[in-house]
Order: structure tokens, then sequence, then C-alpha cells
């Protein structure tokens, strides 16, 4: 015979099991849709000529984690043909983002490659208005190489500035019942001091976004931002 405590143990477990269930991601979504990132970001930004480059990422091994990280990567470095300044621009983007596949944030990767990470901070990447992008500074260091760096990264609609932030959005995607797609988007500078390598990248991403056509903006930016903008007229 079953006890009465057997019986409660069984509905809890039963209660347990349904509410892991309801917090199992059933509906994915993907703000990229059918196009790709190299489709959608322009080459050619006013002022700026730009090349493909291979060598801003480590090279992707079949079923490594970057590999499955990441389903896409565009890397390229824009220059200035009047000032001669280099901006390098990599956007990975990832179509599921879940507890073992989350973006590598640069803070974290960069001293995997011997760089020595300083001035870490917020930043907003300011677009028109109050609307921005919430993003992060950094300077990487190496014996032989400074880099400053402006990135941010996009979990479906969320736009996370930390480690922290980015795994309570991801929990609060999944409890929506949602596998988000995400997108990082990383742009630095060599050989310039950090001010003044800011101060250029911060333009120069203004211009990349607003480049994009208003029908893709979401993928780079979240709805919320591309709506914004499109209402402001642009």
């Amino acid at each position: 015979m079953i006890s009465r405590r057997e019986l409660f143990l069984a509905g809890a477990c039963a209660i347990g099991a349904g509410a892991a269930y309801a917090l199992v991601p059933r509906r994915h979504v993907s703000l990229l849709g059918a196009a790709s990132v190299a489709s959608i970001v322009p080459r050619m930004i006013p002022g700026w000529t730009s090349r493909d480059v291979t060598d801003l990422v480590a090279p992707k091994i079949e079923n490594s984690l970057a590999a499955r990280l990441y389903g896409e990567t565009v890397g390229r470095v824009y220059q200035n043909p009047t000032t001669g300044a280099e901006i390098m621009m990599l956007l990975a983007h990832g179509d599921t983002q879940s507890d073992d596949l989350q973006l590598h944030r640069p803070e974290v990767c960069y001293p995997a490659f011997g760089f020595a990470i300083f001035d870490n901070h917020p930043i907003d990447v300011s677009l028109k208005g109050d609307i921005g992008i919430p993003s992060r500074s950094l300077v990487a260091k190496a014996p032989d190489r400074q880099e400053v760096i402006v990135y941010w990264s996009r979990l479906g609609e969320y736009l996370p500035i930390d480690r922290k932030q980015q795994q309570l959005d991801r929990l609060k995607t999944a409890m929506a019942g949602v596998v988000a797609d995400g997108m990082l988007a990383r742009f630095s500078m060599v050989g310039f001091e950090p001010p003044v390598a800011t101060a250029v990248m911060l333009a120069f991403i203004r211009q990349l976004v607003l480049t994009v056509a208003p029908a893709h903006r979401a993928a780079v930016i979240g709805t919320l931002r591309a709506e914004a903008l499109f209402r402001s007229g642009l």
C-alpha cells in the first residue's frame, strides 16, 4: 500500500516536473531571420572603405564550441582614406543561445590570447537623442599591442552589458519559452590612445547602424531601438 507520505512526494515531484517542463524553451526566435549578417551590414560607410579579413577570430574547427556558438562570423577592416584610421569589426551571430551556448564576451576571450584587460566600463553608443546602444569599452594590452575595444552583445531582444546580466537575460528568455538568437558586435582600433580611438569608433558605429536598412536593424540592435530610430525618421 502506498503511504500518504509517498503520495505527497509523488505529487510534489509531478509539480516539479511540470514546472521544469514549463521552463523548457519551445519557440525559436531569430531577429536575423533568413538574412545573413554579411548581407545586411554595408561594406561602404560614408567616408570609409572596407576589406574582408579572416584573422580577427580563432579559426573555426568542426564540432568545436566556437563552431557551435556562431553560425556566421563577419570580419572586416574599415579604413578612412583621409586620416588613415582603421577600425576592425567583428560581427558574430549564433542562432541558438542556451546554457551551453552563450556569446563569448571580449573581456573573457582576450585574456585567453595573452592580453590583459584594463579600463573595462559600460558605455552608451548614441544613435539619436536618447536612443543608444548599451555597450562596453575596454583596453586590451599585450606586450607588443594595445587594442581599444567597443562592443555590445544582443541576446534575443536584450542587450546585456556584463556577463551576469547576460545570464539573467538568458534565463528570462528561457522562462518566456523562447530559444533566442544572439549577436556579438565588436569594434577595435590599434595605434591610437583610448580617448581618441573611442571617439572615432563611436562616430563610426553610429554611421554603420544608420546605414543598415531599417528592416534589418533589429538583428543588430534589437527591435525596440530599431523601431525608435524608424519613428524618428532615420
